[in-house]
């Protein structure tokens, strides 16, 4: 009965024995270790060149020359300066030597006063005129029928158009024009002598659009200048 109640606390032989072996094994797994780590280290064998190896690289650079120094104005040589042969001398000279014309050869050109244009041989030629331009047309001036002169018969003949406006306002009167009519006698121009309000305009219209038989004067048409009455009165 005692025996039985302190077996299970008193340990056994064999556990002894495993916690006497640990140390040692822990030993041994600690020197393998540093085997595997510091033996390689102390190998005779070559140690592999770093894949990235510097190299130095030697660049000759030459300097240019150093500027040249720089030159004075005054140092500069001038050159001489050339002298003008067709300068005036400065000092009179010593001797004066007439010049010498040469003679005009005996060709039979020039004149008897002189060479012309100061050329030796050369002959006068005669200058060509342009010719006039021809003058300007007479210009035909209108002159009025009379004497030899027989007035222009009427050809065509347009009624003047009474005005509204004058026929509400009771107007009525005669209109003077002096019209001037062509070579080929239409009217070219009209213009009022003796003016009637509100009738003015008519007249013209109608007058400009008459046409003539053309007057002749030494049977060449000319333009005359006639009076033309032109009457509104109210039926």
């Amino acid at each position: 009965m005692p025996a039985e109640l302190f077996h299970s606390s008193i340990p056994s032989v064999g556990a002894r024995r495993r916690a006497a072996l640990l140390p040692v094994s822990i030993a041994a797994h600690a020197v393998l270790l540093a085997a595997w780590f510091i033996v390689p280290l102390f190998a005779d064998n070559e140690l592999p060149d770093p894949p990235n190896r510097a190299m130095a690289t030697y660049v000759e650079v030459k300097l240019p020359p150093p500027p040249a120094p720089p030159v004075h104005r005054d140092a500069v040589t001038r050159q001489a300066p050339v002298a003008n042969q067709n300068a005036a001398p400065t000092e009179a000279p010593s001797k004066i030597v007439p010049e010498r014309i040469p003679e005009a050869p005996e060709s039979g050109f020039g004149t008897a006063d002189g060479v012309p244009d100061g050329i030796f041989g050369s002959v006068t030629l005669p200058m060509e005129s342009a010719p006039p331009p021809p003058p300007p047309p007479a210009q035909k001036v209108p002159v009025r029928p009379g004497g030899v002169i027989e007035e222009p018969r009427k050809l065509k003949y347009v009624a003047p158009i009474y005005p509204a406006i004058a026929l509400a306002a009771r107007r009525e009167g005669t209109v003077v024009i002096d019209a001037i009519i062509g070579e080929d006698g239409r009217v070219k121009q009209a213009t009022v002598l003796q003016s009637v309000a509100l009738l003015d305009e008519a007249a013209l219209t109608a007058v400009r659009q008459w046409v003539f038989t053309p007057t002749r004067l030494n049977g060449a048409p000319v333009p005359v200048v006639m009076t033309v009455t032109v009457t509104f009165r109210l039926q």
